[in-house]
């Protein structure tokens, strides 16, 4: 017993209850460091796999490396049910020059693309790229309004986030994640995290982008538009090779302006320049999106078919060449234009045995031969067979 301030003896405690208390405090601390411990863990093993994304992102060599690793990676380290990507590509430029570089966007449901900054759905201020750097948006999914953001949304997505992509200051896009867990993105959850994995991602965006702009204005001739030489003696090489393991043939045209030089010397080089587009184009028309058409050199354009065997490419051929022949080309409205083309038209047996590069020269020398006959033949025409 113990006395009290008022002089009365207070029970002393149980030693077996005290005994018990300890035991129970001990318990309480033990599970609570053990789920602290484990946080820690896994914490770390996050932060392991998201320092190993970023070394796979940051080495990504191409746009669609880039793009499928986020959409394949990201998902599984940051358990998420959802995660899309949407680029602002204002004039297309990003889409053309993907495409330019066959880059398959079917591949990639989770890409999506929007005119202009208003079209991510972020506080943007005075509406404009420069404006005070939005914050990532947190907070329930709601499927008529984030609809255009997850297309592919799963069954059950309950939580988002919007996280915008910033490179100095300007939004070149958005990172959009999703989970069936109403708790996973909250308003007052903190977006550090977040907000830095989307810097890195941004950065490797900018940087293959610019890159692949790069690769496409070396692959392209600045005057028409199409592809130059060094794409199609790639290109060519490569569809050998495809055109081998599946067995289809593919065909090659070789195209030559009749009497380019008399144009120049009639409507001058500028004149001459515009023709050489102008007939670009009407070859491209004709072509499918599969195909591909390039400029060797001065009057010269080659056409790469795919999956086309011979009786099919000369039927093209003669729609390139009555294209260009049956319609003169406007210079001015004072001045038109009346102009033809040769064409040499030949085949590739999918079943040639061979070196590719071998290969290539041959199809190529085989088509140049083909066009010199028909200028030989009277030009504005088509031979895809050598005269008996």
């Amino acid at each position: 017993m113990t006395q009290t301030a008022t002089g009365k003896l207070a029970p002393q405690a149980d030693p077996a209850d005290q005994v018990k208390e300890l035991a129970a405090e001990n318990r309480a601390l033990r599970a609570r460091m053990a789920y602290l411990l484990e946080q820690a863990e896994r914490n770390h093993s996050i932060m392991t796999r998201h320092q190993a994304f970023d070394l796979e992102i940051v080495s990504a060599s191409n746009f669609p490396e880039l793009v499928g690793t986020i959409f394949r990676v990201l998902p599984i380290i940051s358990e998420l049910d959802s995660v899309t990507l949407t680029l602002v590509d204002e004039d297309a430029d990003i889409r053309t020059v993907m495409l330019k570089l066959d880059v398959v966007f079917e591949d990639f449901p989770g890409l999506q693309f929007v005119e202009n900054i208003n079209g991510l759905g972020f506080d943007l201020g005075r509406r404009n790229a420069y404006s005070p750097t939005p914050k990532p948006i947190l907070g329930m999914y709601d499927a008529q309004r984030h609809a255009a953001t997850f297309p592919t949304a799963p069954s059950g997505l309950q939580s988002v986030a919007l996280v915008p992509l910033l490179r100095n200051r300007r939004i070149i896009g958005s990172l959009n994640l999703g989970s069936c867990d109403p708790t996973r993105f909250t308003p007052s959850l903190g977006t550090d995290f977040i907000e830095h994995m989307a810097s890195i991602i941004a950065i490797c965006l900018e940087n293959v982008i610019s890159n692949e702009m790069l690769k496409y204005i070396g692959l392209t001739d600045s005057l028409t538009g199409v592809y130059n030489r060094r794409y199609i003696d790639r290109r060519l090489l490569e569809e050998i090779a495809r055109a081998r393991r599946q067995q289809y043939p593919i065909s090659f045209m070789y195209i030559d302006i009749d009497h380019f030089k008399r144009v120049n010397d009639t409507v001058g080089h500028g004149g001459g320049d515009e023709v050489l587009r102008e007939v670009s184009a009407r070859i491209k028309n004709e072509l499918r999106t599969s195909d591909a058409l390039a400029r060797f050199g001065g009057e010269e354009f080659v056409a790469l078919l795919i999956n086309a065997n011979l009786d099919s490419a000369a039927f093209v051929a003669e729609r390139i060449r009555a294209s260009v022949a049956n319609s003169m080309i406007v210079l001015s409205p004072e001045l038109r234009l009346s102009v033809t083309v040769s064409i040499g038209v030949a085949s590739l047996d999918p079943a040639a045995d061979g070196e590719a590069e071998a290969i290539a020269r041959e199809l190529i020398a085989r088509a140049d031969e083909l066009l010199y006959a028909a200028k030989d033949g009277g030009r504005n025409r088509v031979v895809s067979l050598l005269p008996g």
